[in-house]
């Protein structure tokens, strides 16, 4: 009976309210150390000896099955968001993460930020304020924020896993990790990082996420969700990009966000577009650290060796990537606005000719970047549909970024930056339309908040970024005190990433549905903030652009695609021509 109620004992405590407890002494002083030798808490067990880790302190664990099957194997180099991390190099039920509780970590690097790989066992969100010490002297301090195991949001997860082992059984709940980065002033060199004093604060990894020299962003598109597709066996997608910016070399980036299950790429190339699915010549296989292939784990992402090629400034370009296996699901940026092409089965990744291709596709899957080598970088256009180009002519290129890009290209003054467009049709500031984990048909986003990191600041050469985001909330019944909050965070957040931030009004949405003297009162508001707070370090007034002067509530007519909401091809037009370069 006593054991009975031992038992019952263990079993209640697998409730996720405690902090976890470390396997050893934490927050000894001395010397910095590499963080693995630090180690003092168990997290991954074997389904069949769960007792064997603790990472909570109530005896529940991650699975290493799991965790295998995610991608996640032990030693493993991961790349999420742009940072290059290795999953600990241990077996199940030894010690792979450590108990933030001022460890001196020894770590080298120059880059933008600090790239944390993490976890919370607190029930709840834990933070604490860290140290970076540079070599030649100096520091700076951090606040670091680990997001709950069990109880933190899905969108901002690096990686989940389906259940939860303990010590009367698995559980079928989703357990998440989570990479969060902190900015590092550029071009000083860490000697070693601090970890902070926070009970159930857990790191796995830490690395410096090194600046993309040399590069530029050339195209990219923001993940939208994970619907399913296909399901594609043994076929070819050739999707058509155009590329904003040309240089001599290239590399492509391909994001596996969202995702549960590995992906595998069997072999790639880029070539210049000739006509519909065919190359202007023989297309150039790329290769990933020397092998034709990837697999891209769950969450993560791959990037291209660079690659000799010359990418024309303004031009298509078809990136052309096999899938050997069967998939089901992918990432996907969903408002492509572009037809793109599905082979017969087979590897068609070299063919010049468009024959073997006879499938559409109108979404770009996997596909999130086109780099080049050199340039001065590139300006990261982030907001929802009309940014995105929603109601605009397909296969065109007539999105406002894209004008933008071309009156980039045609002059002088100031440099030819890359413009990456990171707008999704239906996103908010506020709110996740796609919750961020597993299949969905919703392919609207998390939030503006969530996607930051990702979709803005791991974008490769960004100077400066251009905010058009509000309306949908505001049409979803938000306060303009809400969005202008969210504004601002998003304003401070990428300012302490040395980033220029220009934030752009909302547009007039008079005449479409839902759109009430109450949303057009808001909206004035939060067009008043945008305009005399200072906040951004430019404002472009697209809303005095676009609106009727005698309506000044609605599109003018020669804007509106006729949806009262969207700018048709020539409101989009001028929105780009009223950019003034200079401020860029």
């Amino acid at each position: 009976m006593r054991r009975l109620a031992v038992v019952l004992l263990l079993c209640a405590s697998v409730l996720p309210a405690a902090s976890a407890r470390a396997t050893g002494e934490r927050g000894a002083p001395g010397p910095p150390l590499p963080l693995e030798s630090l180690f003092d808490n168990t997290a991954v067990s074997d389904d069949a000896r769960p007792e064997e880790a603790d990472f909570d302190g109530r005896g529940a664990s991650l699975p290493a099955r799991d965790l295998a099957a995610a991608g996640w194997s032990p030693g493993r180099t991961l790349t999420v968001q742009g940072a290059r991390l290795r999953w600990p190099d241990r077996a199940p039920g030894e010690a792979d993460n450590v108990v933030a509780d001022g460890q001196r970590v020894l770590l080298r690097g120059r880059g933008d930020a600090l790239a944390f790989l993490v976890a919370g066992t607190a029930g709840r969100d834990v933070s604490g304020t860290g140290t970076v010490a540079y070599a030649g002297g100096g520091t700076s301090r951090y606040e670091l924020t680990a997001p709950d195991w069990r109880r933190g949001p899905p969108a901002t997860k690096a990686v989940a896993v389906p259940h939860v082992n303990t010590l009367c059984g698995q559980l079928s709940e989703r357990a998440r990790l989570y990479v969060v980065t902190v900015p590092l002033p550029r071009g000083r060199e860490v000697a070693s990082v601090t970890l902070p004093r926070a009970a159930g604060l857990h790191v796995f990894a830490l690395s410096v996420r090194a600046t993309a020299d040399g590069w530029t962003g050339s195209w990219a598109a923001a993940t939208s969700g994970r619907p399913t597709v296909g399901p594609w066996t043994d076929r070819t997608l050739r999707l058509v990009v155009r590329a904003s910016a040309g240089g001599e070399r290239v590399r492509l980036r391909f994001d596996n966000t969202f995702a549960g299950t590995p992906v595998r790429i069997g072999r790639a190339t880029v070539a210049v577009r000739g006509s519909g699915a065919a190359a202007a010549g023989t297309p150039a296989p790329v290769r990933f650290e020397g092998a034709a292939g990837v697999e891209i784990p769950a969450g993560a992402q791959a990037y291209s060796d660079p690659l000799a090629f010359a990418v024309p400034a303004g031009a298509d370009l078809l990136v052309s990537f096999h899938l050997p296996g069967t998939v089901r699901a992918a990432p996907v940026h969903a408002l492509a606005l572009q037809r793109s092409y599905v082979s017969e089965p087979g590897d068609h990744t070299r063919d010049a000719a468009g024959t073997a291709y006879p499938g559409r596709l109108t979404s770009w899957p996997l596909l999130t970047g086109v780099d080049v080598g050199g340039g001065p970088g590139s300006v990261v256009a982030f907001g929802d549909s009309i940014t995105d180009g929603d109601r605009s002519t397909v296969d065109a290129n007539r999105r406002w970024p894209d004008v933008l890009a071309a009156r980039l290209r045609a002059q002088d003054a100031v440099p030819r930056y890359g413009v990456l467009n990171q707008g999704i049709a239906g996103n908010r500031l506020l709110t996740d339309r796609y919750p961020g984990d597993g299949p969905s048909a919703a392919v609207t986003g998390v939030s503006a908040l969530h996607r930051l990191d990702r979709d803005v600041f791991a974008q490769t050469g960004v100077r400066t970024v251009i905010v058009l985001e509000g309306v949908n909330d505001l049409l979803s019944g938000t306060d303009s005190d809400a969005v202008t909050d969210a504004l601002e965070g998003i304003a401070g957040r990428a300012h302490a990433r040395g980033l220029r931030v220009l934030g752009a009004t909302l547009l007039p949405c008079g005449g479409r549905d839902g759109c009430t003297a109450a949303v057009e009162a808001e909206r004035a508001a939060v067009n008043d903030w945008i305009r005399r707070t200072g906040v951004f370090d430019g404002v472009l007034d697209f809303d005095a652009v676009l609106r009727d002067p005698s309506a000044p509530a609605r599109l003018a007519p020669a804007y509106d695609s006729g949806d009262h909401l969207h700018p048709g091809d020539a409101g989009l037009a001028a929105l780009a021509r009223s950019v003034d370069l200079t401020a860029l």
